[in-house]
């Protein structure tokens, strides 16, 4: 990735000039009504020597943030068509929804998650700062490692998932076309040649990355619309395999409206949230590349609830359309495509897995972590060292468990990960939007003893806020006798009833605890 370091902009008000905001000290930068309320960092406002200071964590100059709507649909087009998504919404008629219960949940989820999603990114275009940068304001310049690595573990488990998925459907699909591949020597109880799908595929996804951020967003450009073409396909084709449209939409719900649906809905609903729950806190990580707020949020919001709602519908009538096929919902679309023996059509899924895959991946697993972990050291770690220790951390969890079945995937996995990242974007939100109204000291984000040190660099208090909310949210975690790692009564037992509601409760309390804690020492270091 190229420097992003700070330029002067043309016009900018001199080091404590008439206009400042009030209470401004002296080299405040100000928003610039003919950049859009834009800020830029004045030239020589942050020593170059500062240890938390490096070019991919400074502000994205103002002339460097040229994102536009389409950008940034495509972007969520990119990210939201792809083999996990998918395995939401069929993994909800697998648990006995049916098509219209399973789109319902998706769509009402992404609606709730876009407003968490808008609220962060709107200091990406303001200041052209990430998500590490902008916690620091909350935590503290230290304490921002703590958001920024529980995000980065996070980014690193779905990068292993999203690697582990592509690798596997490239394996099953090449299989189908050669022959033989499963039964090669195996090598840690897998085949080789899924090892070596797995390790090619990974290498692809870093030598885009490596290139940086514009060749990322051109990518996505064309990758979005492809993918939505082989969504079609597999529709089209498993719509003739079924004899009509009809047996898609007439598989029943084995839940009903009643008393059976909404103990599996609400912690479904949660699972949807907690799915970009991860891009609701980094969201800055893109949005600071954007020509102005109406670029973020028309982007954002005609491009992730609309996609993500119609993706579903593709998943469920396909998904349906398997059971009425095959006589089983088949949840996979690796192994649903697996099934034709057209050679011209496996190769076609082939490539759509590639493409699909790859554009989430970069885009919402290699980003974040970049960034997070280059915030943790900055003279020692940059965007591309990030993207690269991102990669190796991602193929040394085992991912392949976590999509095991739907109730690991979507309850455990997402319903603890969700509970965590609700927590830290109620702080985030609670920070930004109402103890400093927006405005932030934009030079003070990258030197110590300024007002974002608190004590010895973190905010105790957020730090508080982040240990009760998490444990709200995730204490009451329970799972089903022989389907989970939780206890049937919970970690917490008395927090049980509140386990099907972790990102909601997270967020909730983070967002209400951290303003009645900080709005006695509102706009100041903590005291």
């Amino acid at each position: 990735m190229t420097a992003t370091g700070p330029g002067s902009p043309s016009g900018s008000p001199p080091s404590g000039a008439p206009g400042s905001p009030p209470g401004s000290p002296p080299g405040s930068p100000v928003p610039d009504p003919a950049r859009g309320g834009r800020v830029e960092l004045p030239t020589g406002a942050v020593p170059p020597a500062s240890r938390y200071v490096n070019d991919d964590l400074l502000p994205v100059p103002v002339g460097r943030r040229r994102w536009t709507t389409y950008n940034f649909a495509a972007l969520w087009v990119g990210m939201a068509h792809n083999i996990p998504s998918w395995l939401l919404a069929s993994g909800l008629v697998a648990l006995g929804m049916d098509w219209v219960q399973a789109v319902v949940t998706i769509a009402l989820a992404n609606v709730i998650v876009l407003a968490p999603m808008l609220l962060t990114g709107h200091a990406g275009p303001k200041y052209g700062i990430p998500f590490p940068v902008l916690a620091r304001s909350s935590f503290g310049l230290r304490g921002a490692n703590l958001p920024a690595l529980i995000r980065a573990g996070v980014a690193c488990a779905w990068f292993g998932i999203q690697t582990w998925i592509g690798g596997q459907g490239v394996f099953v699909l090449l299989g189908k076309v050669f022959g033989g591949w499963a039964e090669a020597s195996r090598i840690g109880g897998q085949p080789w040649t899924l090892w070596l799908c797995f390790v090619l595929f990974w290498a692809l996804e870093l030598a885009i990355i490596h290139r940086g951020m514009e060749t990322l967003r051109r990518f996505e450009n064309w990758a979005a619309p492809f993918v939505i073409v082989g969504a079609l396909v597999l529709l089209v084709w498993i719509t003739v395999k079924a004899g009509g449209v009809g047996p898609l939409l007439d598989q029943p719900s084995t839940l009903g409206w009643g008393a059976d649906f909404w103990p599996v809905f609400f912690p479904a609903l949660m699972g949807m949230i907690a799915f970009w729950s991860t891009l609701s806190l980094n969201i800055p990580d893109f949005t600071r590349f954007a020509a102005g707020q109406r670029a973020q949020v028309w982007g954002q919001s005609l491009g992730l609830p609309t996609t993500m709602t119609l993706f579903a519908l593709l998943s469920v009538f396909v998904t349906s359309g398997s059971q009425a096929v095959y006589g089983a919902p088949v949840w996979d679309p690796v192994a649903l495509a697996a099934k034709t023996d057209n050679v011209f059509g496996l190769l076609f899924a082939l490539v759509t897995v590639l493409v699909a895959t790859v554009s989430v991946n970069l885009a919402a697993n290699v980003v974040s972590p970049a960034y997070d972990l280059a915030n943790l050291a900055p003279k020692l770690i940059d965007f591309r060292t990030g993207a690269l220790i991102t990669g190796v951390v991602g193929v040394l969890i085992m991912p392949w468990k976590l999509t095991a079945t739907p109730e690991l995937y979507i309850f455990t996995w997402l319903g603890v990960v969700g509970g965590l990242l609700g927590t830290v974007a109620g702080i985030l939100i609670a920070d930004y939007w109402i103890i400093r109204r927006t405005v932030l000291e934009l030079a003070d984000l990258y030197r110590p003893e300024g007002r974002y040190w608190y004590t010895g660099g973190w905010n105790l208090r957020a730090v508080a806020v982040f240990l009760a909310g998490g444990i709200l949210a995730v204490g009451g975690s329970h799972s089903a006798p022989g389907k989970g790692p939780f206890p049937e009564d919970g970690l917490i037992p008395f927090l049980r009833p509140l386990a099907d509601y972790g990102w909601a409760v997270g967020f909730a309390a983070a967002l209400v605890l951290y303003v009645l804690l900080m709005a006695p020492v509102r706009g100041g270091r903590s005291r």
